[in-house]
């Protein structure tokens, strides 16, 4: 598998704004994510403080997959549907965002949102795209080097997991779409499970800040 999907489900763990911009930021169900304004990709948590107050902000610790202990802030930690995780690429300062996770609400650049059907996300992409085989930890994650969907955001890129629904029939074998093997968005069998989109995130570029990105 690409080593990009590795990269990708990593940061699915989890402005140039100042403070003037509290009183008129919202994060809300419903709301069109960009990577610019509150989310640029030089922002920082002490900038999202600022901008949100320290009540809606929480730093600390979560885990990803693998067990693999990552920083991360948390947007609106007490309210699910706005709550958004951030990873940064600078740990020690919080700042520069390497990924964000979205609410569940909201909507994505290129207009994706959780619960989308994979053929729903195929028609916005315009053509047929890779992802992994699910039900591991970087299980169902996809990417996009080709389509409408490879960059809807000249300041991020996106990335989606997917996973079956609960209700498709037992009698399906779904031997050939478990564990790590590179699939296609237009496999006929992710249909006949209900493929969906279950988490969205942005990812940002290494920032030239930081000097030359250390592998």
């Amino acid at each position: 598998m690409p080593v990009r999907l590795s990269a990708i489900a990593m940061s699915a763990l989890v402005l140039a704004a100042t403070p003037a911009l509290a009183g008129q930021t919202q994060i809300l169900p419903g709301e069109d994510f960009s990577c610019s304004g509150l989310f640029a990709p030089d922002t920082s948590e002490a900038r999202l403080r600022a901008a949100l107050g320290d009540d809606n902000v929480e730093t600390g610790m979560v885990y990803g997959a693998e067990g693999m202990e990552l920083p991360a802030t948390i947007l609106f930690p007490d309210d699910p549907a706005r709550s958004m995780n951030i990873i940064w690429f600078d740990e020690d300062n919080l700042a520069y965002p390497a990924s964000i996770e979205l609410a569940e609400g909201q909507t994505a650049p290129g207009g994706v949102r959780i619960g989308m059907s994979i053929a729903e996300v195929e028609a916005l992409n315009g053509q047929s795209f890779p992802l992994g085989g699910f039900w591991w930890d970087y299980g169902g994650y996809a990417f996009f080097d080709d389509g409408a969907l490879a960059r809807p955001d000249p300041d991020c890129y996106l990335s989606l997991r997917f996973l079956p629904g609960d209700n498709y029939d037992a009698s399906i074998d779904v031997t050939s779409v478990s564990g790590d093997v590179e699939l296609t968005s237009d496999l006929p069998l992710l249909g006949k499970i209900d493929t969906r989109v279950t988490s969205i995130s942005v990812g940002y570029d290494w920032p030239e800040a930081l000097g030359e990105q250390q592998y």
